[in-house]
């Protein structure tokens, strides 16, 4: 399958089901605050959560077995992917929200808020790349 193809579904993947979650459950598909919902559920909302996660991993490994080079080798250690995700988890919790809740969801409502912080994130990511493809040399 050619990357636009994949990367087409994959986008409307997203954004259908980031419309039906708001449109069946009134919530926002932000993936930080879904995930962070699980460790204090409110009553009735474990099942959701649940379901939505294990979709998210079940995804990917579904994807995996039908299409084992569809994912690609780890490039970095199991110590860099470590502190990768603690650097983006404190990235959320700071920014109120994560890519898919501000990114997605915040933007296709027309919110400034989101505007500010995805422009934010987009930058730090271009930054991040920046600097360490050409002055580290990663």
């Amino acid at each position: 399958m050619h990357p636009f193809v994949s990367a087409l579904a994959g986008g409307v993947l997203i954004g259908a089901a980031s419309a039906l979650l708001l449109l069946t459950h009134g919530r926002v598909a932000g993936i930080s605050g879904i995930v962070g919902g699980l460790l204090a559920p409110a009553r009735g909302e474990l099942g959701w959560r649940a379901a939505f996660v294990a979709g998210l991993v079940g995804g990917g490994l579904l994807l995996r077995l039908l299409s084992p080079g569809a994912i690609g080798a780890p490039v970095a250690g199991a110590g860099a992917a470590i502190a990768a995700g603690l650097l983006v988890g404190f990235g959320s919790r700071l920014g109120n929200g994560c890519t898919s809740g501000h990114g997605v969801c915040g933007l296709s409502r027309g919110s400034i808020r989101s505007l500010a912080a995805t422009l934010t994130f987009m930058a730090t990511a271009a930054a991040t790349v920046f600097v360490a493809r050409h002055v580290l040399g990663a």
